[in-house]
């Protein structure tokens, strides 16, 4: 990781640590490890004091961690991480509490409240409010997955044909977004027919028939950072509620990312996909209209109806309305939308997304 883009978010997060008097913060979510030393490994935590950052790992990872975190002091650990930071606290004279990210195991809490003899102070959100705003570099990245994302699902539709199964498709997808070098940011939603209506569906043994619809939901991680996107197809001629269904959402969703500007409030954005959806005569979606992205697939900013606060330049974000109708079908469109100083740029418009198939 660029050691001048490490020194910007250290800093930044600093200043949040100053703000709130915190001399010691223990950062033990895995993207948030990520964020602030540019270690890309598991099962470690970091350690912010005003002064310096610590990574604390173990054999597994201290060459990757020398490699990856050039600004970050590398404490190999031994035995329990709880203990590890208990001596490395203990040889930092100027910190007397530590606080700790709330994302901690109750186990782990308790734990560094023996070690230390005292309740640790917990806090949450002060690097994810840091993470919020991208770099233009983790823009690329994203926007990178995204193509790998669009690629590897042109390259699976040819294979989407009768018999087929869900599980057999979400393992072709799978396959070709490894192909390209990156990993998938989550696991790939495949539903045929009615199984759509489930937002979440796990791929199951069904075999595509003649006259199906297809939902895919998926995503790449390239370089740490996360794709999200949905499409929605037929396998011939689709029925005429479809149809009419596909192209609601579709508006929906085009009415939403319009909304999308910086200092707009999130609920604006949710609202407009609602609006379209309501006017339609059609089931609204009981799910946010859309979440950030980046290290994780969820993060903050999660455009919802009861959201507080606005859209900020610099954030990436989904829209994925849809409508679900149980035992029929259900449709959903997703992007990647990048909020910019102007307005909005859709990084995923290059992902397929004609909604007929042949087979």
């Amino acid at each position: 990781m660029n050691r001048q883009i490490i020194a910007k978010r250290t800093t930044a997060i600093r200043r949040e640590l100053k703000r709130k008097r915190i001399s010691c913060l223990i950062v033990t979510k895995s993207a948030n490890v990520t964020y602030a030393t540019g270690f890309m490994g598991d099962d470690s935590w970091a350690a912010i004091t005003p002064a310096r950052t610590c990574l604390l790992t173990d054999s597994r990872y201290t060459e990757q961690a020398g490699k990856e975190c050039p600004s970050s002091g590398i404490v190999e650990r031994t035995g329990l991480m709880t203990q590890a930071v208990a001596r490395l606290v203990a040889r930092l004279k100027s910190v007397r509490a530590i606080t700790v990210e709330k994302s901690v195991s109750l186990a782990d809490f308790e734990a560094l409240e023996k070690q230390f003899k005292r309740r640790p102070k917990s806090v949450g959100g002060i690097i994810e409010a840091v993470r919020g705003s991208k770099h233009s570099s983790e823009i690329a990245a994203i926007k990178a997955s995204g193509t790998i994302a669009a690629k590897a699902l042109q390259r699976t539709l040819p294979h989407i044909k009768g018999g087929i199964s869900e599980i057999e498709l979400a393992g072709l997808l799978d396959f070709q977004i490894r192909k390209a070098g990156a990993t998938n940011s989550f696991d790939t939603i495949v539903a045929f027919g009615p199984n759509a209506s489930r937002p979440h569906h796990q791929p199951g043994k069904r075999k595509l028939k003649k006259k199906d619809t297809v939902l895919i939901d998926f995503g790449a991680k390239f370089k740490g950072y996360c794709s999200d996107i949905t499409r929605c197809f037929v396998l011939g001629e689709a029925m005429a509620l479809y149809r009419k269904v596909f192209n609601v959402v579709e508006q929906a969703q085009a009415a939403a990312i319009k909304a999308v500007g910086p200092g707009v409030k999130l609920t604006t954005v949710d609202s407009a996909a609602r609006d379209v959806i309501r006017a339609a005569d059609l089931p609204v979606y009981g799910h946010g209209t859309g979440h950030g992205l980046g290290l994780e697939i969820h993060e903050l900013p999660f455009l919802k109806g009861d959201a507080k606060g606005a859209l900020k330049a610099g954030q990436v974000i989904t829209i994925e309305p849809g409508v679900y109708i149980p035992g029929k079908l259900g449709v959903r469109i997703e992007d990647d939308v990048l909020v910019t100083d102007t307005g909005r740029r859709v990084l995923t418009r290059q992902c397929p997304h004609s909604p007929g198939l042949r087979g």
